[in-house]
């Protein structure tokens, strides 16, 4: 069986850690489903299912949140995890029990905090200024935890 991973992104930084995720366990074995481009295939055919999204105004992306109470029932059926990329190191915990429901993060195999990444350059110009103003950044800044995502990635390679 195969491994699917669900996620979305809004500035490039879940889709990092998506490839390089698909990358240790393994392309020819693992789908990718980008919610904002792609249709969620058959859940039945995979064995393995990995969510992400990430963190924006300590919100995860809607459509995530919507899948998984959407799917919610199959899901409790898979071999799960669920991964979150952020900035606030003091919130994340919380950010991350917010994301997702509560019966899907007790019956996941694995969490993953997977750090995230501050990117000036794609942000519009309210975003720029709620970012400065919130975290005092100037600039882009990359804070992706390599290690936590090989650490979550091995959890599920068998």
């Amino acid at each position: 069986m195969e491994t699917l991973i669900v996620y979305m992104t809004h500035h490039g930084t879940t889709e990092k850690v998506v490839g390089k995720l698909t990358e240790l366990l393994g392309k020819t074995t693992t789908t990718v489903v980008n919610l904002q481009q792609n249709q969620v295939p058959d859940l039945s055919r995979f064995s393995t299912i990995l969510i992400g999204g990430s963190i924006h105004a300590g919100e995860i992306q809607p459509p995530v949140k919507k899948f998984c109470e959407e799917y919610e029932y199959e899901l409790l059926k898979k071999k799960l995890g669920l991964f979150l990329c952020y900035m606030d190191k003091e919130h994340r915990q919380k950010e991350f029990d917010q994301a997702f429901p509560e019966n899907l993060r007790k019956h996941a195999h694995a969490h993953g905090l997977l750090g995230g990444e501050f990117l000036f350059e794609k942000m519009n110009f309210i975003e720029r200024f709620i970012v400065r103003l919130i975290t005092k950044e100037k600039k882009s800044r990359s804070a992706i935890d390599y290690p936590a995502i090989a650490k979550f990635a091995a959890s599920f390679v068998i």
